[in-house]
């Protein structure tokens, strides 16, 4: 796979399976892993906007540098792919019959368990043609639980970053407090990430597009989780006063899109994970929910990003476009 691409740089990283560790208990259970080495290369003084392909161990593998500067793009928002193969495969499947996207954007829950590398094995199995076709930037949920399993594999060295493409700055958040430590950790935490999320808004007004990515959303029309993420309902504020274009989300293993004062919220988290109820919408700021399984589409042509919604089935579930923002006047 191919992450930390920008204009001229770009790592591949590949995984080997050095051995299988198995382990037997009680009842003649047993459980076997395997042990991954990653191993990976970073290219440097590429071109932007360029198509490269990559052998690696005899396969192909193939990326494109990111846009500098306006210019036209697209890019796929999924995630929540964990528990379920086969819904997971058809995701995959479908986003490939789009054509290969300029890039990924993946909205976390990866695996159900990421300190388990079996399940890990079952991820890159189903992903294999997307990911050697696509870079991808991921961003964490809570079933990663900050395993070094996750930064290794994709190669973050940080669980929050951010990244340009074209005239779109992407600001991708680490939203699950809840496997950081105790209660005053995981408040040092967010004072510092929060303080870090505002700088980097500021200094991006001239941005056409600022799209923020996280895994936990400011609302929800999953009833019994309405009210669970506090420390990002706390953000919306923020995002009105930098203008954020689109807010994107997974978590709640459906599709919702809600549109407050300006700011399009975006959850997709419909990649394998069991489906839930979208039995509350929030009032006032819905523009659809469904509970099915689904990736988003985005292109972004000049000023205009169109979203296109598209279901496991390969219907449309709703698409709009959002307007770019102006730089502000000097």
């Amino acid at each position: 796979m191919v992450v930390n691409v920008t204009t001229t740089t770009a790592t591949v990283a590949w995984l080997v399976e050095e051995t299988r560790a198995t382990l037997q208990g009680p009842s003649a259970m047993t459980q076997t892993q395997p042990a991954y080495r990653v191993q990976s290369s970073t290219f440097t003084a590429l071109q932007p906007n360029t198509h490269y392909d990559v052998t690696v161990a005899g396969e192909k593998v193939g990326f494109k540098t990111a846009r500098q500067g306006a210019g036209d793009f697209n890019f796929i928002l999924y995630g929540d792919t964990r528990t379920n193969p086969a819904p997971h495969k058809k995701v995959t499947d479908l986003i490939l019959k789009q054509g290969i996207p300029d890039f990924l954007v993946f909205s976390g829950d990866t695996v159900e368990d990421a300190r388990d590398t079996s399940q890990w094995a079952t991820f890159f199995d189903i992903e294999h043609d997307l990911l050697r076709q696509a870079a991808v930037f991921p961003s964490l949920g809570n079933h990663e639980r900050h395993s070094r399993n996750y930064f290794e594999f994709f190669q973050q060295a940080k669980p929050y970053y951010t990244f340009d493409w074209g005239a779109a700055h992407f600001t991708v958040m680490d939203s699950d407090l809840g496997n950081i430590g105790n209660q005053a950790e995981q408040d040092a935490y967010w004072a510092q990430q929060t303080k870090w999320l505002e700088e980097d808004l500021k200094t991006h007004q001239n941005a056409t597009f600022r799209f923020v990515v996280a895994h936990h959303a400011p609302y929800t029309a999953v009833t019994r989780r309405q009210g669970d993420n506090p420390h990002m309902t706390a953000l919306v504020p923020m995002f009105e006063k930098y203008k954020v274009s689109a807010a994107l989300f997974g978590h709640d293993h459906t599709y919702q899109h809600y549109l407050k004062d300006g700011i399009h919220y975006v959850i997709s988290g419909g990649g394998g994970a069991p489906l839930y109820d979208v039995d509350k919408p929030p009032t006032g700021i819905t523009q659809k929910v469904v509970s099915i399984e689904n990736f988003v589409k985005v292109t972004v042509t000049g000023s205009t990003a169109h979203f296109k919604a598209i279901d496991i089935n390969g219907a449309t579930i709703e698409e709009y476009d959002i307007k770019g923002t102006p730089p502000p006047a000097k």
